[in-house]
């Protein structure tokens, strides 16, 4: 099993990742062949043991692609040479060959590794490409609603109050340079931390401080890495749905704590709460107020990044107000803020 482990580690990147080497040496040593050959459909990547001629190689790709099964033979001087495609979300992606009189069985379950390294390698791309797709969106969907009412307040305390007016514009400069910083996909929960500050606080003028807020964050999670992005949209959405609409004061709350190797993180609010259902479509990115809130948006980024178990979690109820939870890993590699 720490083979195979091992195995997944080099194949990581793909066929063209720097430690492919290493993984045809370790291919060569599971199957105790004199040598072996990883390739793509363009031809070999990587090999390590015995050399096999150009030639040789070619014609037993060809044979493997073109006919997309095995090819065991023998070369001019006697030695057995086997060939398996390497088949990755049901298309050939590749070969692996093994010369030195190997058992077929025990290299079409090699192949069946590598393929298995390979489609996870892919997924992990994928992944990536969804997450930077859906941040780019997210940061073009930045609410003109907010801006609009940012710019409002501050333009009527121009007369009235030119200190706080001067504070909240330096606040609102402070917030766009965050949400559309170019720096990387992760940000530290100390940076999403204080941009959500600083967005409370322009929201708290337009409120006329009749917005409470408790800001409460373990030390431990601060330097956790997550996906950019994240809190805020959460935040706004407890203010647009669940705030907005209460009369009265209103308060909201975010936490964040250590929950043995999980960063857990909580926004929650004393507003008009919504139905269930409605906080469902909210998630599915489906309803008509959901394209405005990003909640869908931020699901699925960490969904993308963690894997299907690290969504959000929301607790709502008619009157209740709403309760939404953040789980993701301390630690996970790749996810650095930078």
């Amino acid at each position: 099993m720490r083979q195979v482990h091992a195995l997944g580690v080099d194949l990581r990147d793909g066929l063209h990742g720097r430690s492919v080497p290493a993984a045809a040496k370790r291919l060569r040593r599971l199957l105790g062949a004199e040598g072996v050959v990883l390739a793509d459909l363009d031809g070999p990547v990587a090999g390590h043991g015995r050399h096999l001629e150009p030639e040789e190689v070619d014609s037993l790709l060809s044979q493997v692609f073109e006919y997309g099964s095995n090819v065991r033979t023998r070369l001019r001087d006697g030695t057995t040479v086997c060939a398996v495609p390497l088949n990755v979300a049901e298309e050939i992606s590749g070969a692996l060959l093994a010369c030195g009189d190997p058992v077929e069985a025990d290299v079409e379950a090699a192949a069946a590794l590598v393929a298995d390294s390979l489609d996870h390698a892919a997924l992990r791309r994928a992944r990536a490409r969804i997450a930077a797709a859906d941040l780019r969106t997210l940061r073009a969907q930045i609410s003109p609603h907010f801006v609009h009412n940012a710019l409002a307040v501050i333009a009527a305390l121009v007369r009235t109050d030119p200190d706080r007016a001067r504070h909240l514009l330096s606040d609102f400069a402070d917030y766009l340079r965050y949400g559309f910083s170019e720096k990387g996909d992760y940000a530290t929960v100390a940076d999403e931390l204080e941009a959500v500050q600083t967005y409370l606080e322009l929201q708290r003028a337009r409120f006329h401080d009749r917005l409470d807020i408790t800001v409460r964050m373990a030390p431990e999670v601060l330097p956790v890495a997550i996906p950019f992005l994240v809190v805020q949209p959460i935040v706004e959405n407890a203010i647009r749905h669940g705030l907005e609409r209460k009369e009265g004061r209103g308060h909201i709350s975010v936490s964040g704590f250590g929950e043995g190797p999980l960063c857990v993180i909580e926004i929650e609010d004393d507003g008009v709460g919504m139905h269930p259902d409605l906080a469902r479509s909210l998630l599915a990115g489906t309803g008509p107020e959901s394209r405005s809130i990003g909640l869908a948006n931020v699901d699925q980024r960490l969904r993308a990044v963690y894997g299907p178990e690290y969504g959000l979690v929301i607790e709502t109820a008619l009157g209740e107000g709403t309760k939404v939870t953040v789980r993701v890993p301390r630690f996970t590699r790749g996810v650095v803020a930078q």
